[in-house]
């Protein structure tokens, strides 16, 4: 059975600035065209692959049907692993 909740990873100060914004865009969107989410049983491996030794940092759990963009699952080839993307600014209502 497929989650309700998807995750993402960001810094308090980005985090805190979408709120404000009453909208989160993570510093990579304009590069990857979309904000890349985990499942929960992904986390503990991006935070491995993409995050060692960083602090400050949050996690962001996210109601999948509040989202008001597309949240599409799409594959890494390299991991072999489909992971949950959001095209388009998220709404931090559905944090």
């Amino acid at each position: 059975m497929e989650s309700e909740f998807i995750y993402h990873i960001t810094t308090l100060k980005a985090w805190e600035e979408a709120q404000a914004k009453k909208s989160y865009v993570p510093a990579t969107f304009e590069k990857d065209g979309f904000i890349h989410c985990s499942i929960e049983r992904q986390i503990e491996g991006v935070l491995e692959r993409f995050y060692q030794g960083q602090r400050g940092l949050v996690k962001l759990k996210i109601e999948k049907i509040k989202v008001q963009r597309p949240v599409l699952f799409e594959l890494a080839e390299d991991l072999n692993e489909l992971f949950p993307h959001i095209y388009g600014p998220l709404n931090i209502d559905s944090c």
